[in-house]
């Protein structure tokens, strides 16, 4: 299936940004909170990015928590769910494209979760690590949550669905090896209506998107990670001035 490069433009409106806006159990995002509070090291009233944020589930539970959070994403329609949540003025809420961040030396720490990194081509994912590293102070921490391509195929199906309130969705995945990519067709079922919509991702090499992460000027924490988990985190951070 040919797909455009720039898809995730146009994906995030209507029964997709619906079904994600119910796919998160409350807990689930309370206890992802919590969990980036201890990884990232967040002090009282630490400046935080979040890219992309989404309808800003995760930013929002950080900034009840005291923190300084910044939200970015593309989607007008997520964004605008954002604003609407009860809470929402105590985050920054800024649509922009995730490869060219406005902020230089801002943040102590940002994140980038949900399975949201990879949907770029490769020079799209490096200039977005990029622009982080450039967001954050010196010695600022990353956390970066993206699944693996070994076992990202191991557990692959292809053809799940699952079911979030009253929408169904549908999804046949196909892997192209010589491109490292997992080209998704997403079928979306309402009551009275069918969507079909398509997507892209990049799946990794553990050394290889260490090898990225580097290049884009992070130092990479050792990480402890079995084969057994389909979704790696890493923990990077910006070289502290000599």
């Amino acid at each position: 299936m040919a797909i455009p490069s720039d898809w995730w433009k146009t994906f995030f409106n209507g029964v997709a940004v619906e079904m994600w806006m119910q796919a998160v159990p409350a807990e689930r995002t309370e206890d992802e909170a919590d969990q980036l509070v201890a990884r990232l090291g967040l002090t009282p009233g630490a400046t935080v990015l979040d890219a992309p944020c989404g309808a800003g589930r995760v930013a929002l539970a950080l900034a009840r928590r005291g923190y300084d959070v910044t939200g970015v994403d593309w989607s007008v329609e997520f964004l605008d769910r954002a604003r609407a949540t009860p809470g929402a003025d105590a985050v920054r809420w800024h649509r922009g494209d995730m490869r060219d961040l406005p902020w230089r030396g801002q943040f102590d720490a940002a994140f980038c979760v949900g399975n949201s990194f990879g949907y770029l081509d490769d020079e799209g994912d490096t200039a977005f690590l990029r622009s982080v590293a450039a967001s954050l102070k010196p010695g600022g921490r990353f956390l970066l949550e993206t699944p693996m391509i070994i076992e990202a195929l191991h557990h692959l199906q292809d053809r799940p669905w699952w079911q979030v309130g009253d929408i169904r969705l549908l999804v046949r995945n196909q892997y192209d090896a010589a491109r490292a990519r997992l080209d998704i067709e997403y079928t979306f079922v309402e009551p009275g209506r069918i969507t079909t919509r398509h997507g892209t991702h990049r799946v990794y090499g553990y050394a290889e998107l260490i090898g990225r992460l580097e290049r884009a000027g992070f130092q990479v924490e050792p990480s402890v990670w079995t084969r057994d988990m389909p979704v790696a985190t890493f923990i990077a951070h910006t070289p502290m001035p000599a």
